[in-house]
């Protein structure tokens, strides 16, 4: 996957992650956030594996940065 697909995809995901935030505690916006950025992340580094461990990194980090 290019760079430009990679931008795209992330674009597209932004749009639905903040329309579906509406109804959303501090808190679960913070998770599905932390999740998405660790996602990002993971596939920067990695393959799959690396992909969907940010992602639970990302969003338990976001969880608890959440409770705060």
């Amino acid at each position: 996957m290019n760079h430009k697909h990679l931008v795209s995809m992330l674009a597209a995901s932004s749009i639905f992650v903040l329309g579906g935030c509406a109804g959303m505690s501090r808190q679960e916006v913070s998770t599905v956030t932390g999740a998405a950025v660790g996602a990002v992340a993971g596939a920067a580094v990695g393959g799959t594996i690396a992909t969907v461990g940010g992602a639970i990194v990302g969003g338990v980090v976001g969880n608890e940065v959440g409770k705060k």
